[in-house]
């Protein structure tokens, strides 16, 4: 398994690849934003659009490749505001399906954990589905629950359900002074 960060170039040329990726893990029943039944030409424009935010260095994207498959992938999303630049959102973190169960999860947050340390960011949160198979991986990785917010956001299937948002400190914070 090979894990690279993506400059835009390279989201808009995996573009389909990705976009295949979010819609297979929304038809498996992921809460990753998107409503079912989400088609090719909706997730393939999404993830277009993700390059200009990749080029203006607001969003960083990491694809795993099992042999030339994009087999996963991960995003952090930087804060813009100058009191908040030491903090970034792991967003969009999905496998697909027969890669799962084999630590590559995993190597995406550890992933996107080391390059938010270079990068400066030291606390790093998140938002998911409440019993959702993704907080096993969380709480594993060390996140730490914050707590769940009922009713946030629907299931691929329009249900209301509750997230549960997260954090982790992954770096020493900046003396100031």
């Amino acid at each position: 398994m090979i894990v690279e960060r993506l400059n835009a170039a390279q989201v808009r040329a995996h573009a389909q690849e990705l976009a295949d990726l979010l819609v297979e893990t929304v038809h498996s029943g992921a809460s990753v934003g998107f409503l079912a039944p989400l088609d090719g030409p909706e997730a393939l424009a999404w993830w277009r659009g993700r390059a200009r935010g990749v080029a203006a260095g607001e969003l960083a994207v990491w694809a795993a490749r099992e042999g030339t498959r994009v087999a996963g992938t991960v995003s952090l999303a930087f804060a813009d505001k100058p009191n908040s630049r030491h903090r970034a959102e792991l967003v969009k973190l999905m496998v697909r399906r027969e890669a799962r169960g084999r630590g590559l999860g995993h190597a995406l947050l550890d992933t996107a954990e080391r390059a938010a340390v270079a990068s400066g960011v030291t606390l790093l949160h998140l938002d998911t589905e409440t019993d959702s198979p993704a907080e096993r991986l969380y709480r594993a990785a060390g996140w730490t629950p914050l707590g769940a917010i009922p009713d946030y956001a629907a299931s691929p299937a329009g249900v209301l359900r509750p997230t549960t948002v997260y954090y982790k400190q992954v770096g020493a914070p900046a003396l100031t002074g």
